[in-house]
Parts: C-alpha cells; sequence; structure tokens
C-alpha cells in the first residue's frame, strides 16, 4: 500500500494581539497515530482546524504527497476532521447518518462492527454520549482521506469505550496517518506512535514521552 505524507510547514496565527501559533511544522504518514499534547489555550484545536481549512492562518504552507494543497477545497478531499462538538444532527437515524456518510461499497465492513449492530435500529438522540462519539469517530476513519484529525475523541467516554475506540484508530492507521489532540493526556500517550508538543505558539517534536517531563508538561509520577 502506498504510503502517504502530508507535512504542515510555517503555521503562524493570531488572534488580536496574541501569538496562539508562532511556529508550527508537523509531518504525518499513513501508519502515523501523533499525539498532540499541549496545556489549554496552547493552540493544539486552532493548528488541527488551520491544517483542515475551516480557521484561515496568518501563514502556512501545506503538501500532501510532495505537492502543496493550500486551498480548503483541496485539502477536504485529503483530510478529515472530527470536531470536539457531535456533528450528526441528533433527528437523524443511525442508518441515515452511515448511508449518507458512508460508501455503498464500504458498507457491508462498515456493519461488521458489533458495536454498530448494537445501534443501528436506534435514531441519533437514543444514542449515549459514548455510543454517539464512536460513530463519529468510525464514520470519519471510514472515509476516504488520507489523513484524520480527531480533536477530543475521548471526550464523555467510559473506559471501556475508550478500548473500543483506541482499538478503531489502531485499525485504522494502517490505512491513514491520525492526529488526536485531547485533554485526557494518558489515552493519547497510549495510543501514539509519535507525540508532539504544543508550547509558547511553538510545536516540538518529542523523542519520547520522558521529554514530558523535561518540558514541564508533566509531572513525575503523572504517568
Amino acid at each position: 500500500m502506498k504510503t502517504h505524507i502530508l507535512e504542515v510547514d510555517s503555521v503562524q496565527k493570531q488572534f488580536g494581539n496574541k501569538c496562539v501559533i508562532s511556529s508550527a511544522y508537523l509531518k504525518c504518514e499513513t501508519n502515523d497515530i501523533i499525539g498532540l499534547l499541549g496545556r489549554n489555550g496552547s493552540g493544539k484545536s486552532t493548528l488541527l482546524k488551520i491544517i483542515f481549512g475551516i480557521v484561515p492562518a496568518d501563514n502556512k504552507f501545506i503538501k500532501i504527497d510532495g505537492i502543496v494543497k493550500n486551498s480548503t477545497n483541496q485539502l477536504l478531499q485529503y483530510i478529515s476532521y472530527l470536531d470536539q462538538d457531535n456533528f450528526v444532527p441528533s433527528h437523524f437515524s443511525v442508518k441515515k447518518a452511515i448511508s449518507l456518510t458512508v460508501q455503498e461499497d464500504k458498507l457491508q465492513f462498515f456493519y461488521e462492527d458489533e458495536m454498530i449492530q448494537s445501534i443501528q435500529t436506534k435514531n441519533i438522540n437514543q444514542l449515549s454520549s459514548g455510543e454517539l462519539r464512536y460513530l463519529e469517530i468510525k464514520l470519519i476513519l471510514s472515509n476516504s482521506s488520507k489523513f484524520a484529525l480527531l480533536d477530543e475523541p475521548y471526550n464523555g467516554l467510559s473506559p471501556i469505550m475508550v478500548d473500543k475506540v483506541n482499538q478503531l484508530i489502531k485499525d485504522n492507521s494502517a490505512q491513514k496517518g491520525i492526529v488526536i489532540t485531547d485533554h485526557n493526556y494518558e489515552n493519547v500517550i497510549k495510543i501514539s506512535n509519535k507525540l508532539m508538543l504544543m508550547v509558547d505558539g511553538n510545536l516540538h517534536s518529542l523523542k519520547d514521552k520522558n521529554e514530558l517531563f523535561e518540558k514541564g508538561y508533566l509531572k513525575e509520577g503523572m504517568i
């Protein structure tokens, strides 16, 4: 299977007089699960939205497989994004949400998932927060994009649902490059094979999780 490469370089973003992102470089390849960590307000979600193309940047340079793709329409063909907030309308049925999102030739495989089988006859407003989040993540990961940006995927999940979501992410990383940011840093560290840390507007690539202590993001004993 071909390896796809997303490169994001020279990202800068300022809100008023505050510089949220002063320098950011990120490289994500097929099979990567990149954990994007940082304190609240450090610019993690803003960076993902800039990469996806829904928040403008003061400066950015994005390449996919070596070709510049800076327009939103171009990026939508290659990158999918899971927002912090639920995106499936509450009045939809689960089956309608799936049929509008998943390609017809992938529907059978999609429905082989035991979790999906258990909710397929329900409406969205009947799902628990964990069931809905699982469905949304699976919808995002099942599309044809080469890269997926997951913002707070563990929001509201029980430990059992976290395990199910992590398995879903692992299974799909064989075909996609995935970037995850979440306040639950332990789950991010557990699932990721690469870690990055946003500090004072700068994005740092870490050699291992011990650098999280060295850079002051975590204290000893927190993981």
